[in-house]
């Protein structure tokens, strides 16, 4: 069997290497109650629906269809997802 994804829009924003962008995720990911904080090298601890995960520089974080917020590497984010 075949499955295609349905099409959902989802809010995402990018993890620059700047201390700005590091705390401005965080910032956004922490206002809806969820669990961030600053990892090593620029990166993020975000707590998932799967557990602590890090967020390297350049990783998409994506706030899901349910609140959830994980990470995502730009090459499958950019073959999954276009701009609304």
């Amino acid at each position: 069997m075949k499955y295609r994804k349905l099409p959902v829009e989802i809010e995402a924003e990018q993890l620059l290497d700047s201390t700005d962008s590091q705390n401005s995720i965080i910032n956004w990911i922490n206002k809806d109650a969820s669990n961030a904080s600053p990892g090593p090298d620029g990166g993020i601890f975000i707590g998932t629906l799967e557990g602590q995960m890090l967020a390297s520089t350049m990783d998409y974080i994506i706030k899901g269809i349910k609140g959830e917020f994980y990470p995502c590497k730009p090459d499958i984010f950019e073959s999954t997802y276009e701009k609304v």
